[in-house]
């Protein structure tokens, strides 16, 4: 009776024991749990201001979806298990924007320009733009922006440096991999954005929810467009270096002899001259001619009615004094 009353209360003393076993080992997991949220936590606040402002209106988007969406929307381990971070090794690369300005004069600027395309086309780029011009009928002038890849971007700028007489060269290199990868991120949590509003529309069932579901998805969308073209962007201009080069041709020598002007150079500037001057005359005359007219008929006018009056009143003194007496 003893052992067994022993063995009875040895019982809920084991039982105690695996209780507080359990309790300590689900105290020290959470106790982990909350150090890697408190790391990536961490690691997270490096990010850049724009990152926490589209946060910060996507939680403000989402609460509004989420009150619209009433009973409809899903569990936050959903929207957890769908939401995608960055992949850790984008960060590793190096994303830079490399531009170069070249200034070459050359003897030939058409074997120049011909020779610059070759070159690009060679380093697996292109011609973005091209522009020649001719000044004063002497020598030409042309301007030509270059793509090439990154990696060949220094072969090729030294190939187009010694295509010439070198007159200037400026180089710049911008890197941008913080905008690399906050658009990443931005774009990733924009996508889980999107996912989220249509899975509330799936299970809405009021108009009114629908309604301003749509509109959240609207500006998800058009939020999530304008991500991917800044990518893009980025993409095109890390991706392609930047080259523009100005070929001039040598400077055409003046001619000889050219000792001033002489006796037929007078001639013909006195001659413009004249002819300048008759015309303005000519522009004058035509200009004054209606108020010539007009003041001539107007004078006319005057001088016709003065001599009526004259003979009127010549004609009435003569009345007055009756015939002469013989």
């Amino acid at each position: 009776m003893d052992s067994g009353a022993d063995r009875s209360s040895a019982r809920p003393a084991r039982a105690a024991h695996r209780a507080r076993s359990r309790a300590v080992l689900a105290a020290g997991a959470l106790a982990a749990l909350l150090a890697v949220g408190g790391c990536g936590a961490a690691s997270d606040g490096g990010g850049t201001a724009d990152r926490s402002l589209a946060s910060s209106e996507d939680a403000e988007a989402g609460g509004r979806a989420d009150r619209a969406g009433g009973q409809y929307a899903p569990g936050a381990d959903a929207a957890k298990q769908a939401r995608k971070a960055p992949d850790p090794g984008a960060s590793a690369v190096t994303h830079v924007i490399r531009t170069a300005e070249l200034a070459v004069e050359v003897r030939d600027v058409p074997k120049a320009v011909a020779a610059a395309r070759v070159a690009a086309q060679d380093g697996g780029g292109l011609v973005a733009s091209e522009s020649t011009e001719r000044l004063d009928d002497a020598y030409e002038t042309s301007r030509l922006v270059l793509r090439v890849p990154r990696d060949r971007y220094e072969e090729v700028l030294r190939t187009l440096a010694g295509s010439g007489k070198l007159l200037s060269r400026t180089s710049d290199a911008k890197d941008v991999t913080d905008r690399v990868v906050d658009t990443e991120s931005r774009i990733a949590t924009q996508r889980t954005s999107v996912a989220r509003v249509r899975e509330l529309m799936d299970r809405a069932d009021e108009l009114a929810d629908v309604v301003t579901l749509e509109g959240e998805l609207s500006s998800r969308q058009a939020a999530l467009e304008s991500l991917l073209a800044q990518r893009a962007n980025l993409k095109d201009r890390t991706s392609l270096a930047t080259i523009t080069l100005e070929l001039t041709e040598r400077d055409a020598p003046e001619p000889a002899g050219d000792d001033g002007p002489g006796f037929v150079d007078a001639l013909d500037g006195g001659w413009d001259a004249f002819v300048t001057t008759l015309r303005w005359i000519a522009v004058a005359v035509g200009a004054a001619a209606p108020f010539l007219v007009t003041a001539v008929a107007a004078l006319v006018g005057w001088r016709a009615a003065r001599a009526r009056r004259e003979r009127r009143g010549a004609a009435a003194e003569q009345r007055a004094t009756g015939p002469a007496a013989p």
